[in-house]
C-alpha cells in the first residue's frame, strides 16, 4: 500500500458490501453478481444458563450471559430448529440498529463466505439515503478501527442502483422489504428533499397474504415440523406426520420459518394486473396452483391479483392517504426542479426484491403514462435478469469500485487517521 494520502488501489480488489433489510450482500467489486448474500437476521440463543426471551430486541444482555450466548447466521445454521433460539435482525428502518449482530455478520463475511483478511481490502458499503449522520461515522469508525480496512467508502444504493443500469441521472424506484421508495438521482447524486417513500413494500405483502390464509382457514406449516405428508386431491384436508422429535421453538423462529413458506408462495402465484384491478376481467383469467409444505394444495384465483394491487391502490383495499407506486413517482418528480423533470421520467429505473412480482414494471409504466403530462418522454428501466434487478445496488458498487477514477474517491487510513469522522462528510456526500 502507499504511505500517502490517497489510496491506489490497484494491487488488491475491492470488497462491496449491499446492506438491505432482508438481506445483506457481499462480494468482490469486479464481479458481476454478489459472492454470498446472508439473511439480514442472527439466531441468538444462550445456553441455558439464563432465559433471555423476556428481554426487549436489541436489549443487552450481562456478561455473565454474553459468554454463554451463541450466535447462527446464514441460512444452512438459521434454519435447524433449537430450543430457545431467537431471530433478531440487526436491521432497522433500513438502517444498522444493532451494531453487535452486525459485527457478528462480519467476522462471519470475512471468515467464511470471502475467506479473508479485512486488513487486504478496501470496502465499498452501499447506504440508504435516509442514514442517518451518526450511524454513517460509526459504520466508518467500525470499518477502521476494528477491521483494520486500507480505504471504505459510503455510496448511495440508488444511485449504485442508476450505475448498474449505465445511469447517472435517474428516477429509482425501490420497491424492498419495509417499503417502496422513488429516489430522484441527479449527475450521480441524490436529491434528498425530494425522496417519498411509502411503507407498502414485500412485508406487507406478506401480511396481506397471511390475513388472507387466515380468513381462509388455510394454516401455513412451515417445513420444519412435517416429518411427511401425502398427496391429497385440492382443498381437502392435508393428511401428513409431524416430526416427534421437535425441540421448543421460540415464536421469532416460528414466524421465521413460516416467513419462508409465505415468501414462496408469494413469489409463486402473486400477479399484478395489467390494469386497475378489474373482477370481472380477472375472474376470466386461468388459476395459479400452490402445495404447501403439508401437503395441503389449492388453486388461487382473484386474490393473486387483489393482493399486490394495494401496492398500486393503496385506496381500493385500505382507504385513507397512502400512496400507490406511480403516486410516489409523481409526487417525488413533482418536488425536483423543472429543468431535471424529463431526464427523470426518462429514465425511470426500477429495482428491490418487490419488484419481481409478476407484471410489476408493466402496471407502473402503465400508470405513470396515464398520469404524467404528454408531452414527457417516458422511459421504464427494469432489468430482466432477476439478479440484475435484485442486486442493483450491489453491481453498481461493484462496477464503481474498480473504474480507475474512483480510486481518489476512498477515505484511506491515513485520512481518517488525520481528519477523523469529518472525512465522511467531505468525502461521501
Amino acid at each position: 500500500m502507499n504511505s500517502g494520502m490517497l489510496y491506489g488501489g490497484d494491487e488488491i480488489g475491492a470488497l462491496v458490501f449491499d446492506l438491505g433489510s432482508q438481506s445483506f450482500r457481499i462480494g468482490y467489486a469486479q464481479e458481476d453478481t454478489p459472492k454470498a448474500e446472508i439473511p439480514a437476521v442472527v439466531g441468538v440463543s444462550s445456553d441455558g444458563t439464563a432465559d433471555t426471551s423476556m428481554l426487549e430486541p436489541g436489549a443487552k444482555q450481562s456478561n455473565r450471559i454474553n459468554e454463554n450466548t451463541k450466535h447462527f447466521i446464514d441460512v444452512n445454521s438459521l434454519c435447524v430448529p433449537r430450543k430457545g433460539m431467537e431471530v433478531v435482525s440487526y436491521m432497522k428502518d433500513g438502517m444498522i440498529d444493532d451494531w453487535d449482530l452486525f459485527e457478528k455478520i462480519l467476522d462471519y463475511s470475512y471468515s467464511k463466505c470471502l475467506q479473508t483478511e479485512s486488513q487486504y481490502h478496501p470496502v465499498l458499503f452501499t447506504e440508504s439515503p435516509l442514514n442517518i449522520r451518526s450511524k454513517r461515522e460509526k459504520l466508518v469508525e467500525l470499518m477502521f478501527e476494528k477491521y483494520n480496512v486500507p480505504a471504505t467508502f459510503l455510496g448511495k444504493n440508488a444511485v449504485l442502483a442508476a450505475f448498474s443500469c449505465g445511469r447517472s441521472t435517474g428516477i429509482v424506484v425501490d420497491s424492498g422489504a419495509t417499503h417502496t421508495s422513488a429516489i430522484p438521482v441527479h449527475d450521480g447524486y441524490v436529491i434528498p428533499s425530494a425522496i417519498v417513500k411509502s411503507p407498502l413494500g414485500g412485508d406487507f405483502i406478506s401480511m396481506q397474504c397471511r390475513q388472507f390464509l387466515k380468513d381462509n382457514e388455510i394454516e401455513v406449516v412451515p417445513h420444519y415440523m412435517v416429518a411427511q405428508k401425502e398427496q391429497v386431491k385440492e382443498k381437502d384436508k392435508p393428511v401428513w406426520t409431524k416430526k416427534h422429535t421437535l425441540p421448543e421453538v421460540t415464536t421469532s423462529w416460528h414466524n421465521y420459518m413460516c416467513k419462508a413458506v409465505i415468501q414462496d408462495l408469494k413469489h409463486s402465484i402473486l400477479q399484478v394486473s395489467e390494469g386497475p384491478y378489474d373482477e370481472r376481467i380477472i375472474s376470466a383469467l386461468p388459476t395459479s396452483h400452490f402445495e404447501f409444505p403439508n401437503g395441503y394444495n389449492q388453486e388461487f384465483g382473484n386474490e393473486r391479483f387483489k393482493i399486490p394491487e394495494a401496492l398500486f391502490d393503496p385506496s381500493a383495499s385500505m382507504g385513507g392517504s397512502m400512496l400507490g407506486v406511480s403516486h410516489i413517482v409523481t409526487t417525488s418528480v413533482g418536488m425536483c426542479d423543472v429543468d431535471v423533470r424529463p431526464a427523470l421520467y426518462n429514465n425511470v429505473i426500477v429495482t428491490g426484491g418487490n419488484s419481481f412480482l409478476q407484471g410489476f414494471p408493466e402496471r407502473l409504466n402503465r400508470d405513470l403514462s396515464a398520469r404524467i403530462p404528454a408531452s414527457m418522454r417516458l422511459k421504464l428501466i427494469a432489468p430482466n435478469g432477476s439478479t440484475e434487478r435484485r442486486f442493483g445496488a450491489w453491481i453498481g458498487g461493484s462496477i464503481l469500485a474498480s473504474i480507475g477514477t474512483f480510486q481518489q474517491m476512498w477515505i484511506s487510513h491515513q485520512e481518517f487517521k488525520e481528519g477523523g469522522k469529518s472525512q465522511i462528510d467531505r468525502k461521501c456526500p
